[in-house]
């Protein structure tokens, strides 16, 4: 169910503007969570079945659960999607699960078994995608500094892209290539110039940033010259081209600017080289929920639009429209997975809303509000999102339901630093306190694989849940695991 806002009487002046007061706090709002998670008859969070208590019982806390069929399914939703919008286009598009969002051997196996590919990021992504037994050939190798060790494994592995960030490195990539007696299968990452509305850090599209060829400056444009260089290297199998403009993007027209502009790039390739490549990445970033306020696009939404915007472009340049690739991670990853902390310290300081304090002046005094800080048994060094993006989080009482007034909450961690936080702004009911459990959804992307060691905190565990049982698919650390790289203990 998805809970409502029927009063605002018991809402802060220090809460954002998009941060609704509940009617219901212990309603679950159903976009942030994965399709297997509701209360159950005791009013506990379940997933697939399996209560928070039960769950922290077995695996302890903080702990990350993955809906194993709500992933699954996600990722079927992509493929046909895409497949269905772009058949009469190009017979089909291939779905590159971006593995960086969250990635494992099982994970791996997953996407795989679901008719997806995979797209690796580091040396150590493309051997869990090969430990897993992923055909090499549907796997690809993307970063913006790839070492000679990967770039060889790659080109040994025999994997089906290696996709190219800079003229530095396609040099070095045909050189190895050509000692190797190996032809590198390469996608040339461009960057098409294009505005995407997300947080600077993960906006990649634009030039002042690290990724990609530009294409700014025509045919003497980075991009010009490594096509050319690439056709012109024996040892280069150049198949297409690549973009990605960013992350956790809503809106749809920064994907069909960039589709327009490299369809033309490839039109001015075959014009002056006469060679039509044969395939176009479009990427991902595609946006998720992770808040009330967000509204993510369905994939056949996506695929639909994306596909009318080739279409016309296509017929525009009188060109036949190349294979397509697109590369969902988050979207995938992310919706499926929630975390389980228990909740510690608490405590209530006042604070001055937003503009209050100059409003009062002259007036004889001013108002204060009351925020209420809970502490939890992790924080940025299983979720550093918020730190690093000022991401937003929802969070839900988990191991019971509450008739308490609903009060404005801020959920952190256990850290040393001020910016730990783990929700920012949220109404969780006033009798919260110790002992309880708290559920932060849509944690399976980017937590686990951007997850630290700080202040020599052990990483949680990992539980899929399928079919209504649960397994450990990365167990938790332990202190051992600490020392483990020590020397001369």
């Amino acid at each position: 169910m998805n809970a409502s806002t029927a009063s605002t009487a018991g809402a802060s002046p220090l809460a954002p503007a998009w941060l609704e007061y509940p009617a219901d706090p212990n309603a679950l709002v159903t976009k942030l969570w994965a399709a297997g998670v509701q209360r159950n008859h005791d009013g506990e969070i379940a997933v697939q079945g399996l209560s928070a208590s039960q769950l922290a019982r077995d695996y302890g806390t903080p702990l990350l659960v993955l809906d194993e069929d709500d992933f699954r399914a996600r990722a079927r939703a992509f493929r046909d999607a895409f497949n269905e919008a772009f058949a009469d286009l190009c017979g089909g598009v291939d779905v590159y699960y971006a593995g960086k969002s969250f990635l494992c051997t099982s994970a791996a196996r997953w996407v795989a078994e679901e008719g997806l590919r995979l797209d690796t990021a580091s040396g150590g992504e493309m051997a869990t995608a090969l430990r897993a037994g992923v055909d090499p050939a549907h796997i690809g190798l993307h970063g913006n500094n790839k070492s000679d060790a990967e770039m060889r494994r790659a080109l040994a592995a025999g994997v089906g892209r290696i996709v190219v960030d800079s003229l530095d490195e396609l040099d070095r990539l045909a050189e190895l290539a050509a000692e190797s007696g190996a032809v590198a299968p390469v996608m040339l990452r461009l960057t098409p110039g294009v505005h995407a509305h997300t947080h600077e850090f993960i906006a990649t599209a634009h030039e002042d940033q690290k990724f990609g060829l530009s294409m700014a400056g025509g045919p003497a444009s980075q991009a010009g010259q490594a096509v050319a260089r690439a056709l012109a290297a024996g040892s280069i199998d150049l198949r297409g081209l690549h973009c990605h403009i960013g992350s956790q993007i809503f809106e749809a027209d920064g994907f069909g600017v960039a589709a327009r502009k490299l369809l033309g790039f490839l039109a001015e390739i075959e014009a002056e080289h006469g060679v039509a490549l044969e395939e176009l990445d479009l990427g991902g970033g595609h946006g998720i929920a992770y808040t009330a306020a967000d509204s993510p696009r369905a994939p056949a939404d996506i695929a639909t639009t994306l596909a009318g915007v080739v279409r016309a472009a296509c017929q525009e340049l009188g060109m036949d429209c190349p294979r397509i690739s697109i590369e969902p991670g988050r979207a995938i990853s992310g919706p499926a997975g929630l975390t389980l902390y228990e909740a510690g310290v608490r405590k209530t300081v006042t604070v001055d809303a937003p503009g209050e304090q100059a409003a009062q002046e002259g007036q004889g005094g001013q108002t204060v509000h009351s925020r209420r800080y809970l502490s939890v048994d992790g924080g940025m060094s299983d979720n550093p999102r918020p730190v690093l993006y000022e991401a937003d989080y929802s969070v839900a009482l988990a191991s019971r339901t509450s008739t308490a007034e609903a009060v404005l909450s801020r959920v952190v961690g256990k850290h040393c630093e001020s910016g730990d936080i783990v929700v920012k702004d949220a109404y969780l009911p006033e009798d919260v306190g110790r002992g309880d459990l708290l559920a932060v959804p849509a944690t399976g992307a980017y937590c686990h694989s951007l997850s630290s060691n700080y202040n020599m905190l052990t990483r949680p565990a990992v539980v899929a849940v399928r079919d209504g049982s649960a397994r450990v698919i990365i167990r938790r650390e332990t202190e051992e695991d600490l020392f483990a790289r020590e020397t001369g203990l």
